[in-house]
């Protein structure tokens, strides 16, 4: 894959806003800053904001780091950017990841940045369906044939005895906006989306709720990846841009930093912030989804659990073949202490 301008839509490569004395004192004298790309599954600066907080903030600077920030659609795109070395960086869901890995693509979930669910079975508000199940024979609108949404859906029905296409059928329909054409067209029931998904939805008049059960709350989201030789090889890199990730998130979860957070966002997707009050509804969404389970563990902490329910989901729904041989090796919480120090 080639990331370019027809794949990519590129985001803000300087981070040069507000940058803190520390980063303009190294600047100044000559420091060598190293580039790194980094690259997420959407155009969304939100669903990625500690990337341009941190940039916007210094944080990476800080830490000898400048970040590229590029977009792709969906995961499948993200790890093959990271496993050509095109990027070093990467934010894709948990079920493409070890579908990769099963592949023998040796990538590494290093920063879970939404312990609880980022996605959902949205319906129509009006609707009758109260429960997945119900949807059985139906049509149902996904963003991307192989985003994280479908695992995390595929788990779900799987464990309700639905096998697709036997009782249901994916459709690709976009992001955001386009499901709603599907649903005024007929063309689906109901749509596999993320917070932002239905934030967008309700925002343009497409009324929607939740009908995901409760215990798939811990089937986390998207989290920060690399390659393992990337991370054997550059341990320090590593540290510096997970320390970036955590001193940008608790600065965007102290309410007095919301308009600065807005700006250096503006920067990343300026359309997103247009309007300030689905912004803002939007942002706290995402902050709520990013909420650590256990506060004590530090931002960015892997619960093995939870791993262990989305790997036996991905098996139950024959989305992995087999199990995978050490599943452990899919994900490490080596670097979390280093980052929370801060």
């Amino acid at each position: 894959m080639s990331i370019n301008a027809t794949r990519l839509a590129r985001r803000s490569a300087l981070g040069l806003l507000a940058l803190p004395l520390l980063a303009r004192g190294a600047a100044a004298q000559g420091r060598n800053l190293r580039q790194i790309v980094f690259v997420q599954p959407s155009p969304s600066a939100i669903n990625s904001y500690p990337i341009f907080v941190g940039m916007g903030e210094g944080y990476f600077q800080a830490e000898g780091l400048t970040v590229r920030s590029e977009a792709v659609n969906g995961s499948g795109p993200v790890l093959q950017a990271l496993s050509s070395g095109q990027a070093q960086f990467g934010r894709p869901g948990p079920g493409p990841v070890l579908r990769a890995r099963a592949r023998g693509v040796d990538v590494v979930f290093l920063y879970n940045s939404l312990p609880r669910s980022s996605f959902g079975i949205l319906v129509k508000t009006g609707s009758s369906y109260r429960t997945p199940d119900q949807l059985r024979g139906k049509v149902i609108g996904v963003g991307t044939a192989d985003g994280a949404e479908v695992g995390f859906a595929r788990a779900i029905l799987s464990d309700l005895g639905m096998q697709e296409p036997r009782d249901y059928r994916f459709i690709p329909v976009g992001d955001g906006g386009p499901a709603v054409a599907g649903f005024m067209r007929g063309d689906i029931e109901a749509y596999v989306g993320s917070t932002a998904d239905a934030a967008i939805l309700n925002f343009r008049g497409m009324a929607v709720r939740d009908i995901t059960p409760d215990r798939y709350q811990t089937f986390f989201g998207n989290g920060y990846v690399a390659m393992g030789p990337f991370i054997n090889a550059n341990p320090q890199v590593v540290e510096g841009f997970g320390r970036a990730l955590v001193r940008a998130t608790r600065f965007t979860n102290d309410p007095a930093n919301r308009d600065k957070v807005l700006r250096h966002l503006a920067v990343g997707n300026p359309q997103e912030i247009e309007n300030r009050n689905f912004a803002n509804a939007l942002l706290d969404q995402v902050l709520e989804k990013g909420k650590p389970h256990d506060p004590s563990k530090g931002w960015g902490w892997q619960d093995p659990a939870h791993w262990a329910a989305w790997h036996q989901s991905l098996v139950d729904s024959k989305e992995l073949a087999a199990p995978l041989p050490n599943l452990e090796a899919a994900y490490t919480n080596r670097f979390i202490e280093a980052w929370n120090r801060t």
